[in-house]
Parts: C-alpha cells; sequence; structure tokens
C-alpha cells in the first residue's frame, strides 16, 4: 500500500511522521507534497517528496490535507491522474461528499484527527461516500488506529462528532484554564502547582469513570455527600453552567454553518 499527503501543514506532518514511524512503511512507499517545498526538506529520509500530480499518481491512499479555500483548485488538479481504484481523503469536516463529487467522483471519505493524536489517543472521526468498499475502510481504519481510536459516523454527524473530539482538547484547555484562574485567588499555592493538581485530577477522573464504567452523575454522587462541601459547588455548576455550554455549540455549530456556506460558495466559482 503506498500513502500520498498533500498539504505539510500540522495535519499533514502530523499524518505522515506517524506513518513512518509505525514501521509499516518503506520510504518509497510514501509520498508528499507541498506548496512551499523547503518545508519537506526535513521529510527527505522518510518520505519521497513530489508534485500534487505525482501523489495523485502513484498513491493508493490520497491525504489531501489543505485549507478549504485551496481544496476546489488542488482536486481540479490531480482529478485527471487519480486512479478509479484511488481512496481519497479530505481532512475538513466543511467540505461535502457532494461539493467533492463535482470535481472527482471517486472513494472518497472525510477524517477528522483530534490533536490527542500526538500521543496516540486519538478519536477520529471517519465518514465514506457511498464508493467506498469495506476493503477500502478496513485499510484506512488500519492506518487511522496508529494513533487511537476510529469512530465512525455518518456525514451530517461530523460536525457535532468533531466539536465532542476534535475542537473539545481546546474547550476543555479553556474551561480548566478558568477554573485555575479562579482558584488561584483564594489560595497562594503556586500557579504551577495549581495547574499540575488540577490537570492529573482531571486525567485520574477520566480514566476511574472509563475503567468503572461510571456515569457524571454516579461520580458526583461518590464525592458530593449530602450537605457537603462538594455538593454546594456541584449545585453552582448545575446551575450557570449550561448556559453556558448551550451558547458554546450554539456559536461553534453557526460557525461550522457559515464555513459551510463559505466553502460551497468557493466551489461553485468557476
Amino acid at each position: 500500500m503506498k500513502v500520498g499527503i498533500i498539504g505539510y501543514g500540522s495535519m499533514g506532518k502530523m499524518l505522515l511522521w506517524k506513518f513512518s514511524e509505525s514501521g509499516m512503511f518503506e520510504r518509497e512507499d510514501l509520498y508528499v507534497a507541498n506548496r512551499t517545498s523547503e518545508k519537506l526538506v526535513e521529510t527527505k529520509d522518510i518520505a519521497c517528496s513530489v508534485s500534487n500530480l505525482e501523489v495523485a499518481k502513484n498513491a493508493d491512499i490520497v491525504f489531501v490535507c489543505v485549507r478549504p479555500a485551496d481544496m476546489k483548485e488542488v482536486l481540479s488538479e490531480i482529478e485527471t491522474v487519480l486512479n478509479r481504484d484511488t481512496l481519497l481523503v479530505t481532512l475538513n469536516g466543511s467540505i461535502t461528499f457532494e461539493m467533492i463529487k463535482r470535481i472527482v467522483d471517486l472513494k472518497t471519505a472525510k477524517v477528522i484527527p483530534s490533536l490527542t493524536a500526538e500521543i496516540n489517543q486519538s478519536q477520529t472521526i471517519v465518514c465514506y461516500n457511498e464508493k467506498v468498499t469495506n476493503e477500502d475502510k478496513e485499510k484506512l481504519v488500519s492506518l487511522l488506529a496508529l494513533f487511537g481510536e476510529v469512530i465512525e459516523l455518518p456525514e451530517k454527524e461530523v460536525g457535532m462528532g468533531s466539536e465532542l473530539v476534535s475542537c473539545m482538547p481546546g474547550f476543555i484547555a479553556a474551561i480548566f484554564d478558568v477554573i485555575c484562574s479562579s482558584a488561584e485567588k483564594h489560595t497562594d499555592i503556586p500557579h504551577g502547582q495549581v495547574i499540575n493538581m488540577v490537570l492529573k485530577t482531571m486525567c485520574a477522573t477520566g480514566e476511574l469513570m472509563l475503567a468503572r464504567d461510571m456515569s457524571f452523575d454516579e461520580t458526583v454522587a461518590r464525592v458530593a455527600t449530602k450537605g457537603g462541601i462538594t455538593e454546594e459547588g456541584t449545585k453552582i455548576i448545575y446551575k450557570h453552567f449550561p448556559e453556558c455550554m448551550d451558547e458554546l455549540f450554539y456559536k461553534t455549530l453557526d460557525k461550522r454553518k457559515v464555513t459551510a456556506l463559505k466553502t460551497e460558495e468557493s466551489f461553485e466559482k468557476e
């Protein structure tokens, strides 16, 4: 199996190095292309640095890791050399299969990795168009599983799936940044130690809940004894935090719709 990557930004770079480090590929089995070729100097020992056309012509699976605004141009460039058996993979949820089909009517998948892929704990969202076979799915999943769990969703759920796994590290970091900042107003414990205490407790709580199959309600009940200190805190969270999260998802999903409309317009232009 030969794998190609078009676009050596943060996602393209992550994919290429994960594939290389897996030991599944020889250098001649990996192809990479980027608009700025100087960026590919660091890849010379692990992949073949080629043009977009050469990636599309030689790879069995082609990952297109470019901005939505550049997607139409790239697809239009490579569509004449893509083999009908090639699996085309895009890494942007705003670009629908219907848009892609206007230019390239081939087997296509959409993949949304998470930042946690860096430590091989990504929950990677994937969906497929109707042309993708079970064999294609198995090959793609075998690659994505190199850096975590793979979750298949229908295309219409990719947006919320992205919010829950791809955007969530940012949301969680922001939430706990606020928690730590608030805590520091009431303590002389050093900044770094506050963060360390909260992060380790957060990670351990998640591991405990997964290991014991505990629900959120059960976890709260285990800590928030009747009339106790924790109960006072959880009451505040349940009273005020839902409104914040409702607004968050309203804003992010609305932004996703706006982005999708702009992308749609770019595909309609000649």
